[in-house]
């Protein structure tokens, strides 16, 4: 079932045809109101009557987060202040946070998005969300919240934590569906286990949608498995209206990128180079519709690829792979490059691992990854734990080339985030 299945089934020339108009609009909204992008167009020679073709979107400029920054907090507003109705912000621990600003056009935009999403997974009216998404500054719960209800489900705005009353309010209002992270996911799942409660017998879940953190298909299937449900991976970030930049069909074969919203290319994060569909690199994005805060060729840091091969579902908009994570999340190890996900990958295939893990870096020699195992490996036959804590470093170090110091804990010795979880501590010195 589509949402607007004349848009999603768009045929591609009509679509680049679409992506070009609206490209060029935007070009010309901010040269002419945002002196930001007009000053970067004249250091290049470039006019908006210059964009005669989608892949002229390659002259331009990139925008990162630091320009994000360093305009805080309206510097690259394309209307008046009076006509912006919301703004969200990034977490800003570092100092100021990035600010993004929407019109009520813009919040209509992105709940409209949400509900093609949300419909192409087969949400329908007579289905319950519980949104266990921290509502606030950031854009995931609220944003959620609206294209939901542009769908007519029932909402509970539950929030993340209180996991003894989220089991009550999925009893109690027969809860179809979850919006959460995936770290939350996991313990969620743990805890209705340690609780005797039969997912598939006891409860009503048929899907969740996992966001706000990566996480390997691996982790997917563990949840999927532990609560009898089907787990959707999606896509977003606040600087592009938050969730439903890109998401699963039924197929699950990739993320379904909203082109006639968003321009997506994939670069090398080193040289700024675009790459061809199916390599890997960083993903810049541009919005196409987005009234108040425009952002031309913003670089996400989030390595994936462009799935070049039409998906059986019959929509033309392409597909980026899930997310293997974050340009800056990688960290250095005797020499080697590695990602987060390369290691929870490894560990949440490997039967007899629980929930939760950390990766702690102690020098650029030095890794040691922490994580629990099943209370019962702990029944007082040593070799049992020394043989799955050898497996786990042959298995890690095929993997990522390193050999890492691997400590096996209890379930509960590693700490729990309700939201965003912390799986990289950097001890090393500068």
């Amino acid at each position: 079932m589509f949402w607007n299945e004349e848009l999603e089934t768009i045929e591609e020339n009509k679509l680049r045809n679409l992506q070009l108009k609206l490209l060029r609009d935007t070009i010309g909204r901010v040269y002419f109101n945002v002196p930001f992008y007009r000053d970067r167009f004249q250091q290049i020679n470039l006019k908006p009557d210059d964009i005669n073709f989608v892949q002229d979107i390659n002259r331009l400029p990139f925008t990162t987060r630091e320009d994000i920054l360093n305009n805080y907090p309206t510097g690259l507003l394309a209307v008046p202040r009076d006509e912006m109705v919301r703004v969200h912000t990034s977490s800003g621990t570092t100092g100021k946070p990035k600010a993004i600003f929407f019109t009520k056009n813009d919040i209509d935009k992105a709940a409209d998005l949400i509900a093609r999403c949300l419909v192409m997974t087969g949400m329908r009216k007579n289905d319950v969300l519980q949104n266990m998404m921290t509502y606030g500054l950031f854009t995931g719960a609220l944003v959620m919240h609206y294209g939901a209800e542009k769908v007519g489900v029932l909402i509970v705005p539950s929030g993340p934590g209180n996991t003894e009353r989220q089991i009550m309010l999925m009893k109690d209002f027969h809860t179809t569906a979850l919006h959460i992270t995936p770290s939350y996911a996991l313990y969620l799942a743990d805890y209705i286990k340690t609780k005797g409660i039969e997912p598939a017998k006891d409860l009503y879940i048929k899907r969740a949608y996992l966001g706000a953190e990566p996480y390997s298909e691996e982790t997917r299937k563990k949840i999927e498995e532990m609560l009898s449900i089907d787990v959707f991976n999606s896509y977003g970030l606040s600087e592009m209206n938050g969730p439903g930049v890109a998401f699963e069909c039924e197929y699950k074969k990739g993320m379904h990128i909203w082109e006639d919203n968003f321009i997506v290319e994939i670069i090398d994060p080193d040289t700024g180079e675009v790459l061809q569909d199916g390599q890997k690199g960083e993903m810049v994005l541009t919005t196409l519709q987005r009234e108040g805060m425009p952002l031309i060729r913003y670089r996400t840091r989030d390595i994936t690829t462009i799935i070049p091969e039409r998906c059986p579902c019959g929509r033309t908009h392409r597909r980026i792979d899930r997310i293997f994570g974050r340009s800056d999340d990688m960290f250095i190890v005797k020499g080697v490059n590695i990602f987060p996900q390369q290691i929870e990958n490894v560990l949440m295939a490997t039967k007899g691992v629980a929930q939760n893990y950390q990766i702690v870096l102690e020098s650029l020699d030095n890794m040691i990854v922490k994580v629990e195992i099943a209370k019962d490996l702990f029944d007082g036959n040593v070799m049992h734990l020394v043989n799955l804590q050898n497996k786990i470093v042959e298995s890690l170090k095929k993997e990522i080339l390193v050999k890492p110091k691997v400590e096996l804990l209890e379930p509960g010795a590693l700490p729990f985030s309700e939201g965003k979880a912390k799986r990289v501590i950097d001890n090393r010195t500068l």
